[in-house]
């Protein structure tokens, strides 16, 4: 069933993308799921909305790169091959964009920056500049200086502020899954996909299983919290199944196949639906 509540007043959009979406089951870069993500994006430039990107991917990239044949063990190979990978991803990123006209921009991020004021605000001008300019901000958390007092837990929380910090309309957040389900789906064939969710309680949080695939580190109780962090400052979130990327055209008409997270207003009302 759709979720036809979708505000169609979309100027600016995060649309956020998980390794386990962006890779295929070899754990190499899916480069046709790429292309068609790189393409629909910048179709949707092509109509007047901004979007700015949340890409997972750089380890897997680094891993492919290397030729290896195992995830990182460590936090140190962690950063290494993301080091390595993060360069090969937005060369991808950079090809496919250029072949649509549109130009990207890197930006790294570790949680101290969101967390300092000064360096919160030189980010949030960045953004601003970057989108003014009529380029497609690429967002990663900054994997290969990151430690445990400075990382976001991945890229769904990263992604969720990077929405607040550049007043987003709504957030996307592109998963493995189609939805939130009131149990595993994986497990229960009888699961039931929530549509609506007015208010993230623990009811809600208590639907959530524990981390997806392998080659993701996120699971659907980070992309609750993101949704909490985001609902709270107005800005809605929807977590649709990414496999094919061309699903955002929907979601812009206002049609929503996976489950929407209502914002609250200061009267926890919903807004923009």
């Amino acid at each position: 069933m759709e979720n036809s509540h979708i505000s169609q007043n979309l100027h600016r959009i995060v649309v956020k993308i998980g390794s386990s979406t962006l890779t295929h089951p070899t754990g190499k870069l899916n480069l046709h799921r790429i292309e068609v993500l790189a393409r629909t994006l910048s179709d949707l430039k092509n109509r007047g909305h901004e979007v700015v990107l949340v890409s997972s991917g750089a380890v897997s990239a680094g891993i492919a790169r290397l030729g290896l044949t195992h995830r990182p063990r460590s936090a140190e190979e962690k950063q290494a091959l993301a080091a390595v990978g993060q360069s090969q991803l937005m060369k991808i990123y950079e090809q496919i964009f250029g072949s649509y006209g549109y130009c990207v921009g890197q930006i790294l991020m570790t949680k101290d920056v969101l967390d300092d004021l000064t360096r919160r605000a030189a980010a949030q001008n960045t953004f601003e500049q970057l989108i003014g300019m009529g380029c497609i901000p690429i967002v990663n958390e900054n994997d290969s200086v990151s430690s445990e007092e400075l990382n976001f837990g991945g890229n769904d929380t990263l992604s969720a502020y990077v929405a607040l910090v550049t007043h987003a309309d709504l957030l996307v957040n592109l998963s493995d899954i189609d939805g939130l389900y009131d149990s595993d789906p994986r497990k229960n064939p009888n699961a039931k996909k929530i549509d609506r969710v007015e208010k993230i309680d623990d009811t809600i949080y208590s639907y959530a299983g524990g981390a997806g695939t392998e080659r993701g580190t996120g699971g659907m109780v980070t992309k609750i919290k993101a949704a909490a962090i985001v609902a709270e400052k107005g800005i809605p979130m929807v977590i649709v199944n990414g496999t094919d990327p061309e699903i955002l055209y929907d979601i812009i008409e206002g049609k929503c196949p996976g489950t929407y997270f209502c914002a609250l207003s200061k009267g926890n009302s919903s807004k923009a639906v």
